[in-house]
């Protein structure tokens, strides 16, 4: 498992069934600061989403995440699940925005 900031990234077998893929490589762009963590040079992998959740499918030997406020993190060929953060209040349960 991998944290970028408020992303978290972990392997998996296989992108669910009736996943819709995504015409771009952004994880997650932050709402305050619209930083993003994103595939560097927007290659070398697939971004597929199933409800909130999103997979990526890494088709390259590796690609790095970058984000202007998180070191690179090189991920290997294969399926991953990514997911923001999320935080609990008493009236609600919200992603943490960047």
């Amino acid at each position: 498992m991998w944290r970028h900031g408020d992303v978290f990234i972990e392997a998996c077998n296989q992108i669910p069934n009736g996943a819709i893929r995504l015409p771009h490589l952004l994880l997650a762009k932050g709402e305050l600061t619209g930083h993003a963590h994103r595939i560097e040079g927007n290659r070398g992998a697939s971004l597929f989403e199933a409800g909130d959740e999103r997979f990526l499918d890494v088709t390259d030997d590796s690609i790095t995440i970058i984000h202007e406020e998180h070191a690179p993190i090189t991920l290997t060929r294969g399926i991953y699940r990514v997911w923001i953060q999320r935080e609990y209040s008493p009236d609600a349960i919200h992603r943490v925005m960047d």
